[in-house]
């Protein structure tokens, strides 16, 4: 894998400088313990240990000695994630060690808000540079570990975060197949109408009126344990075909294909950590264009499975690709299959940016993920599959309706679709994934951002039954 923007961590053996990250409610106790020269000068000038307040703690020669980072109080602290990310690119270059009153997690959770708080995409001519502040690991804290979910995380967002001219079927096939080649998996791709003597005829037709062919990645990892197949959909870029999207619908196309990177992240976090179990990765990857073969409104398809599908709006192609690949992943029986899309604008209205949706009824699959997902700051919501609105996906004309005329609960509705193609796996869960950082936050600058993986891969010793 090229190397990708994050910072680092400092060797553990060398000279640091230290990053105090104080709350409100210790900062007086804390501030008595410092030497006289930096308690005076920041009582005097108001520190108070506000969130994200920085401070430079001066030597006796004048320079940098030392700094602090405000948390505030509880509730500040409760509505913010990766705080010490703010401190890391204000530091002068070096090595920083942190002392704080962190439990376990924190101390995790910082350590990965350092490594992703170098991330940025560009497309300058001068590349994106990490900031030089290095990070000596916390005691406690696995680095490798922590490693492999920030480069994880860094793969998601550059796909995401990469122009759809620089990103299309054919580009999303070599990331990949780069990703397999640098971890010993196999990879395999079908391209074009040889989908159609593969039987993926959901797939060809979504992508057949773009001059990019569109294809199916498959990826495979792993010789022992449970089965774990990963669904991702990738739209490369989504014009919503001849129910045309208006321009400013458009705008954030190119990260249509967000849950294949968000899917292929986490396949380079298990495949790195070498978790016992086998992986098997499946992209839908097209592109949906307008053009003299594209798929109309008024359309009847039919599926891998047989069942057919009525086109009411050709916007709603993500889950005709992916009802194809389910049902691929499907026929092997594996013991989880998860797909990762973004899927609706029901769910951001639902939840908003921030949480991601996800739909399972399996309780197991439910009762592990929330926890994990609050260990690793990964928030999740579950949304319902209720069975009631199984009948609005259900056309007079063909099997399935792939856009329910109403408008009415759009994300379930979707979920619903997706899942009368998913009956092999033993266990099925769905997220309906945002995929973009609206704006700039801790350790998440504005752009492609990857939600549900961490949370997943925290989780998955207790959903697949194998020691942490």
């Amino acid at each position: 894998m090229p190397k990708l923007p994050l910072a680092e961590f400092a060797p553990t053996d060398g000279p640091s400088r230290v990053l105090y990250v104080v709350s409100a409610e210790e900062v007086d106790t804390w501030l008595e313990a410092l030497p006289d020269r930096h308690r005076t000068w920041l009582t005097a000038s108001g520190f108070a240990a506000a969130p994200g307040d920085l401070r430079l703690l001066p030597g006796e020669d004048g320079a940098v000695e030392a700094a602090v980072l405000g948390l505030g109080n509880a509730d500040a602290q409760a509505r913010s994630r990766f705080t010490v990310a703010q401190a890391a690119p204000k530091l002068p270059d070096g090595a920083w060690s942190i002392e704080a009153s962190f439990d376990a997690e924190a101390w995790d959770e910082a350590a990965l808000a350092w490594l992703l708080s170098g991330y940025g995409y560009t497309a300058k001519s001068k590349p994106h540079a990490p900031h030089s502040a290095t990070l000596v690991p916390p005691a406690g804290v696995d680095t490798d570990r922590i490693t492999a979910i920030a480069t994880g995380e860094a793969l998601t967002r550059d796909l995401i975060n990469t122009p759809a001219n620089l990103m299309g079927p054919a580009e999303l096939a070599v990331a990949a197949q780069t990703l397999a080649d640098d971890h010993g998996a196999s990879c395999q791709v079908t391209v074009g109408e040889a989908l159609l003597d593969q039987n993926f005829p959901l797939i060809r037709t979504v992508g057949h009126a773009s001059p990019r062919a569109p294809r199916l990645i498959e990826m495979n990892w792993g010789d022992n344990g449970p089965t774990l197949t990963l669904v991702g959909k990738g739209v490369c870029f989504d014009t919503g075909g001849l129910n045309l999207k208006p321009g400013g619908s458009m705008g954030l196309m190119k990260k249509d294909m967000g849950g294949s990177a968000t899917v292929l992240g986490l396949a380079h976090m298990v495949m790195a950590l070498k978790l016992p179990l086998r992986l098997r990765v499946l992209i839908p990857a097209v592109e949906n264009a307008l053009g003299g073969a594209a798929f109309r409104p008024g359309d009847i398809l039919t599926s891998r499975t047989g069942h057919t599908v009525e086109i009411n709006n050709t916007d709603a192609e993500g889950r005709l690709v992916l009802a194809d690949a389910l049902a691929l992943g499907g026929e092997a029986e594996p013991d989880l299959m998860v797909s990762m899309a973004t899927l609706t604008g029901a769910a951001r209205v639902a939840v908003g940016p921030d949480l991601a949706p996800f739909f399972s009824d399996d309780d197991d699959f439910t009762h592990a993920l929330y926890p994990a997902g609050a260990r690793v700051r990964d928030p999740v919501w579950q949304l319902p599959f209720h069975a009631p609105y199984e009948a609005m996906i259900e056309p007079g004309t063909a099997d399935l309706d792939n856009a329910p005329k109403g408008g009415f609960a759009g994300s379930i509705t979707a979920a619903l679709f997706l899942r009368r193609f998913a009956g092999g796996a033993k266990s099925y869960a769905h997220f309906d994934i945002y995929g973009w950082q609206p704006s700039a936050a801790p350790a998440r600058p504005m752009g492609g951002v990857g939600q549900g993986a961490r949370a997943l891969l925290e989780a998955l010793p207790d959903i697949l039954g194998f020691d942490r």
